[in-house]
């Protein structure tokens, strides 16, 4: 057990120190992550061997990415999505994550068995494994450029929803798939039963969950245990909803949704409200950077042995699927145009729950080496060949239009803090007596020159990018909001206030925080 916990916190911290350059370069660390995992699993390297086989292990992987993992990464990004988002977005993220997702499934399983010669059953699991996507690489390489936060809404909801019924769809391949096929129609009704009611549970016990937990907050103001309440959900909706035969992803995503938005509103505080958002941030990093890590050592296993012109055709295939579902179910929605289509289209990743599906596949199951190899050779080319892709094609399709401002600022705010250091530094120097005063007032005319172009470039972007102002108003908001709160704990530190009064100042200040972190700047 204590060789087994060395092992983790060794692992834990080649993530961090990975994750730790790439958000210092500026580089999507779920895709440094993974290449470094697989250069670390080719390599051999004695002292990390025992750490590469304890990874590699498939009831480890598998567990440590659903029963681990998974219930975290759904619970967090439900817990911080605004109810109001998916609503408003709710036609492209249904029409992606349930025509398309089926779309994708039909597509696959077909060309699985006329294309790359699988028997029906592995070719509809194989299937099954590709419908699940991964954005997590692709958001975060949104965040860094600006896009706009609907593209980025409507990715995240897509992946929410579509994990589930790719779930959904795997345990009906592998278990249930040839029984109802053989009974012809019939066995189409039954199928379509089976997915309801497995979707259906899920959505059943993540509400009643929720809804339990959310009114246990009316009774507490204690965020550390409020935090407990949110990890007990998460996971005990997974594991009730999997006891019981149904949907655990779904579970899991449904009662996220209803605790961040229900819960929050009728039994947090502020302080609770932005504790749990810590608490949540930290766990999805840990888990996110662990989890890609691993998903790098897995793919190092990858034993071709022949088999590299399957892979091959296998990307293409999942590339093909993945076209025709983006585009086919979006036909008849509106307001999305063909850039975002084509975003849509290529960053829709394969990652680790498409792993950790193919490695919970029995034994016994026909052709599951086929499966495993088709499985990490896609999701290599998905995470590193489209995850360093989508940057350029971003750039290439205009989408991320505000990065070009943004950039801009950034070099005239560069440009105005030199000039202004420059001159402070002036100033000490003709104030000490180590400058000439008409030297001084020459060097000084000059960066006042420079620092005035710079600040009248400023105020023509702010009238051509008006999202700048708004973006800078809510931070400045927010860093006031800060000093406000630093103000009254100095205040109290001193004596000056109560402790009833400093509290009830503190909570006002969270509260209007907490309702600045949560308004999204409008959208274009």
């Amino acid at each position: 057990m204590e060789a087994q916990f060395e092992l983790i916190l060794v692992l834990l911290a080649l993530a961090a120190g990975v994750t730790a350059v790439s958000k210092k370069l500026g580089y999507p660390y779920p895709i440094a992550l993974v290449i470094v995992g697989a250069v670390v699993g080719l390599l051999d390297v004695p002292a990390l061997d025992e750490l590469k086989d304890f990874v590699v292990e498939d009831e480890i992987f598998r567990f440590a990415i659903i029963s681990l993992f998974l219930p975290t990464l759904l619970g967090e990004a439900t817990l911080k999505l605004p109810f109001a988002h998916l609503r408003e977005n709710k036609g492209p993220i249904l029409a992606l994550a349930l025509g398309g997702t089926l779309i994708s499934y039909v597509v696959v399983g077909f060309l699985g068995m006329y294309g790359l010669g699988l028997p029906m059953e592995v070719a509809f699991v194989f299937a099954a494994l590709m419908a699940a996507t991964d954005p997590v690489s692709v958001i975060s390489i949104f965040k860094s450029m600006g896009v706009d936060h609907r593209l980025a809404t409507i990715m995240e909801g897509e992946s929410l929803v579509n994990d589930g019924v790719a779930v959904v769809l795997f345990k009906i391949s592998h278990l249930s798939l040839a029984a109802y096929l053989a009974a012809g129609v019939s066995g189409l009704g039954l199928g379509l039963l089976e997915f309801a009611k497995v979707s259906a549970g899920g959505v059943l016990i993540g509400a009643a969950l929720a809804f339990l937990f959310s009114q246990l907050t009316k009774l507490f103001d204690d965020y550390p245990l409020e935090i407990l309440f949110s990890m007990i959900l998460f996971y005990s909706s997974f594991f009730i909803a999997e006891h019981f035969h149904v949907s655990g992803v779904i579970a899991v995503v449904v009662a996220g949704l209803i605790y961040g938005n229900y819960g929050a509103k009728v039994g947090m505080s502020p302080t609770t409200k932005l504790n749990l958002r810590t608490f949540w941030d930290v766990a999805a990093l840990i888990a996110n950077s662990l989890v890609f890590l691993m998903v790098g050592l897995e793919i190092a296993r990858i034993d071709l042995n022949g088999r590299l012109h399957l892979v091959l055709l296998a990307i293409v295939i999942v590339l093909l699927a993945r076209s025709l579902s983006v585009y086919g179910s979006l036909l008849v929605t509106k307001n999305i145009s063909w850039a975002w289509k084509h975003v849509f289209n290529w960053g829709g990743l394969r990652g680790s729950l498409s792993i950790a599906l193919a490695l919970s596949l029995p034994h016994s199951f026909a052709g599951r080496e086929d499966v495993l190899v088709l499985a990490f050779g896609v999701v290599l080319f998905s995470l590193v060949g489209q995850g360093i892709t989508i940057k350029p094609l971003l750039n290439g399709l205009g989408v991320n239009k505000t990065h070009e401002h943004h950039t801009a600022y950034e070099q005239l705010i560069a440009r105005i803090e030199r000039c202004q250091a420059g001159r402070r530094a002036l100033t000490d120097l003709r104030d000490k007596g180590m400058m000439s005063a008409k030297n001084y007032e020459e060097l000084d005319d000059e960066y006042r020159r420079k620092l005035e172009q710079a600040l009248h470039l400023l105020e023509q972007l702010y009238v051509k990018c008006p999202e700048l102002q708004v973006e800078q108003r809510r931070a400045a908001q927010q860093i006031a909001l800060y000093a406000e709160h630093d103000a009254i704990d100095r205040l109290a530190a001193q004596h000056v206030l109560s402790d009833a009064v400093a509290e009830d100042e503190r909570r006002r200040i969270l509260d209007l925080l907490e309702r600045d972190l949560e308004e999204e700047p409008s959208q274009a």
